[in-house]
C-alpha cells in the first residue's frame, strides 16, 4: 500500500507543516532562550541585560563546579565502560543461548528501565546502607558513601539500557555470516572477534552513548548514593537551583548540551562509518578465508 502525498498548496499539506513547526518550536524554543540568556548581563535568568561573557568565566574560575565536573566525568566514563561489556555479554547470552530461567533474567535485567528513578534511589540506598553495616560489623570497615557507590548505581541502570540497544542490533543481524565463518573452520571465538562483533559494532556504540549521557544526567539515583566530597554537576546544579537562579546555570546548561551533541553527532558518525565498512569488511574476509580453505 503506497503512502498518500499531500498536494503542495493544499490546506492538508499547509496544516502539516504547521504542526511540523509548531512541534519543532515546542522543542526547540526552549533551548535557544537557554543559549540566548546564558550571555545576559543580568542576574535575572529571564531578563536580557546586554552581552556578556562572565557567567562562563564564572564556570571556568568556580572550583565547586569543576570539581563536580570532574566526577561527574570518571564516574560517567568508568560507569559506561562497565556497563557496556556487561550489557553487550547480557545481550549476547539472551539473544545467543538457552538456559534455565532466561525469562526471570530477561525480566529482572530490564526493570530499572521501566521502575521510577525514585524507586530505584532508594533501593541503592538501601543496598549501601545495608552493606556498609555489614562491611563494619564483619570486617571492621569504615567505609562511606562516595565515587564508588555512584559508579555502582549509575551500572546498575546502565546495564538494561546497554543491553536493549545491542540486542536489538543482535535480532536484525544476518547470522547466516556467522554460519559461513563456523563452517569455514572458525571457532566460536574467531567467529565473534571477526564477524559478529564489527556487525553489533554499531549498537555497542549507541549503547555505550547512551549510557554515558544518562549518567552524566542522573541526579535522583546520584543523590541518593553520593556522599561528602562526591558531588555530581548534575547534582550540583540542582542544589544551586535551591539556593537562587542565575545565568550561570543557564550557562553550565548550555556547556552541559554542547557535550550532548558532540556525543550525537560522533554516535551517528561512527555508526554510519562502521555500517558502511562491515559489509565491505566481512565479505572480503570470508572471501579470503573460503579460499585459503580451498587451498589448503
Amino acid at each position: 500500500m503506497k503512502g498518500v502525498t499531500a498536494r503542495p498548496g493544499s490546506a492538508t499539506a499547509w496544516a502539516l507543516s504547521g504542526t511540523a513547526w509548531l512541534v519543532y518550536a515546542f522543542f526547540y524554543a526552549p533551548i535557544v532562550l537557554l543559549v540566548i540568556f546564558s550571555f545576559s548581563d543580568d542576574r535575572n535568568v529571564g531578563r536580557w541585560g546586554g552581552f556578556t561573557l562572565s557567567w562562563y568565566e564564572q564556570f571556568i574560575d568556580h572550583s565547586q563546579l569543576q570539581n563536580s565536573l570532574w566526577v561527574s566525568i570518571r564516574v560517567a566514563l568508568l560507569s559506561t565502560a562497565i556497563s557496556v561489556v556487561l550489557g553487550t555479554l547480557a545481550a549476547l547470552a539472551l539473544e545467543r543461548f538457552r538456559f534455565r530461567g532466561k525469562r526471570v533474567f530477561d525480566a529482572l535485567l530490564y526493570l530499572p528501565v521501566i521502575i521510577p528513578d525514585v524507586t530505584m534511589a532508594v533501593m541503592m540506598l538501601l543496598f549501601f546502607s545495608e552493606g556498609i553495616r555489614i562491611a563494619e560489623m564483619l570486617f571492621g570497615l569504615d567505609l562511606t558513601k562516595g565515587f564508588t557507590t555512584i559508579t555502582i548505581s549509575h551500572i546498575a541502570f546502565n546495564i538494561s539500557f546497554v543491553s536493549v540497544v545491542v540486542r536489538a542490533r543482535l535480532s536484525g543481524m544476518n547470522e547466516q555470516l556467522e554460519e559461513a565463518a563456523l563452517d569455514l573452520y572458525a571457532d566460536r571465538w574467531r567467529s565473534f572477534r571477526y564477524v559478529t562483533l564489527p556487525q553489533i559494532a554499531p549498537g555497542i556504540a549507541g549503547g555505550a552513548l547512551l549510557a554515558l549521557t544518562l549518567s552524566l544526567d542522573d541526579v535522583v539515583v546520584t543523590q541518593f548514593a553520593s556522599g561528602p566530597g562526591s558531588t555530581t554537576l548534575p547534582v550540583f546544579v540542582f542544589g544551586m537551583i535551591r539556593r537562587g537562579v542565575t545565568p550561570l546555570i543557564n550557562a553550565v546548561s548550555v556547556i552541559m548540551l554542547a557535550a550532548s551533541i558532540v556525543l550525537v553527532i560522533l554516535s551517528i558518525v561512527t555508526q554510519r562509518l562502521r555500517t558502511g565498512e562491515t559489509g565491505r569488511t566481512l565479505g572480503d574476509r570470508l572471501r579470503r578465508r573460503s579460499d585459503s580453505s580451498l587451498m589448503g
